[in-house]
């Protein structure tokens, strides 16, 4: 009675428009009133929630990718990405996926990239005689790769919310074969519908504006080996890597690029500490949510429901694949990393899913949840800077929801293309 007065509540608040956050404190507080529990034990888990050290890295990645965006870094990375995959037709499509792989490796934002793709790429594809929805289309999906390519603060958060000492630095080596596969297939898609639609070539700028582009770009995307460099040899940890990556973009915007003054390193604190009060609410509310879940036994219930379908680890995969992609169209990622990971995680890993593994599968199914109505906030975000109607964008978006699937699906059922890397490095 108490798990279902749980989850309808969550559904009806949901429902009705209410914020993520409070909606998720609202249906605990009134379970934990259900069950005779004092509602200070609501507020308690929402301090624990928000009081792991491991959190601490999220305010400082912010921090830098929102740097990051306002120095210009993400133009100078389009420029590299233009000088190298701008000649075949289509090619700003495929400048697009490259310069959003790219950027996800210094920001580990969908959001920020775009926002930074979209404003750098979107009216220069319009002027060359791209769709509107085209180019919303490839920059919105582009934007997930982000969440593959170290850093990632959605990463972080899966692992405060595991429970089991899963390591951010294999973390965020296992995302990189992963999030370079996801960036091929929406390339060839990209490619495929340019030679369809009849879209422009274009051509190489020459070896010296290549060599220019690469010059510029490398400053920046030096944060990104500092980063994995410093975490891997042991130099710092991922908190101090995220304090390092803020001090690091500031130099290089004011002293390399010199495309950041006080004014800016001011805007992007004051909307960093917004973007990292809404997160942290949002991951104390999940806390509470499902703390009020185990001790309902939810997991056990659903686990057991999984299981009762099959014991075969392909169809439980599949299943578990489903449940998140469905819940991804309707919650934002970070409550759901923190409420699905207790639950989720313990029946993969019974299945024979490693819990770095299933941080990977988790990321891309949220991640394609962020582009998908209704509440794909990085669609929306997408078709705001492109200036069209979100159902336009919409109509035209399969094909590269079609690559996402399937680059799901070989992540899924492939484990080697995550673990790879991290068990190369373990030994």
């Amino acid at each position: 009675m108490e798990l279902t007065l749980l989850v309808l509540s969550l559904l009806v608040l949901l429902a009705a428009g209410v914020p993520v956050a409070f909606s998720l404190l609202s249906a605990a507080l009134l379970t934990f009133w259900a069950l005779g529990i004092p509602m200070v034990a609501v507020f308690q888990r929402v301090a624990a929630g928000m009081s792991v050290f491991t959190l601490m890295a999220i305010p400082f990645f912010i921090f830098a990718g929102d740097l990051m965006y306002r120095s210009g870094i993400a133009g100078r990375l389009v420029q590299l990405a233009e000088a190298t995959l701008g000649r075949p037709r289509g090619g700003l499509g495929l400048v697009n996926v490259g310069a959003s792989t790219m950027f996800g490796a210094v920001s580990g934002s969908a959001i920020a990239s775009a926002s930074a793709m979209g404003s750098t790429l979107m009216p220069l594809m319009k002027e060359k005689g791209y769709d509107g929805d085209y180019a919303v289309n490839v920059t919105v999906t582009a934007a997930v790769v982000g969440l593959l390519i170290p850093p990632s603060h959605n990463m972080i958060i899966y692992a405060a919310s595991t429970g089991t000492g899963v390591s951010i630095g294999s973390l965020f080596l296992a995302g990189i074969v992963p999030g370079l596969i996801t960036a091929l297939m929406l390339m060839v898609v990209a490619y495929l519908v340019a030679v369809k639609r009849g879209y422009p070539k274009g051509h190489f700028p020459g070896w010296r504006a290549f060599a220019r582009a690469t010059v510029y770009a490398v400053p920046g995307l030096l944060s990104a080996v500092i980063i994995m460099g410093g975490i891997l040899s042991g130099i710092f940890t991922a908190t101090e890597s995220s304090a390092i990556a803020v001090i690091y973009t500031m130099l290089i915007a004011a002293f390399v690029y010199r495309s950041l003054g006080f004014k800016g390193i001011y805007q992007s604190a004051l909307q960093s500490v917004k973007i990292t009060a809404m997160v942290l609410l949002i991951i104390g509310a999940a806390t509470a949510f499902g703390y009020a879940l185990a001790i309902l036994e939810g997991p056990q219930k659903l686990a057991a429901l999984i299981t009762s379908i099959s014991n075969e680890p392909i169809i439980i995969f599949l299943i578990v694949n489903i449940i998140l992609l469905v819940l991804g169209t309707f919650m934002d990622m970070s409550p759901l990393i923190v409420i699905t990971t207790p639950i989720l995680l313990p029946v993969v890993a019974e299945a024979g899913m490693d819990p770095v593994h299933f941080g990977i599968v988790m990321m891309l199914n949220l991640g394609i949840g962020l582009v998908t109505p209704p509440v794909g906030s990085v669609l929306f975000v997408g078709s705001a800077v492109g200036k069209i109607a979100v159902e336009q964008a919409v109509k035209s978006i399969w094909p590269f929801y079609l690559a996402l699937i399937c680059a799901l699906i070989i992540i899924t059922y492939f484990p080697a293309v995550s673990l790879s890397l991290p068990n190369a490095f373990a030994n």
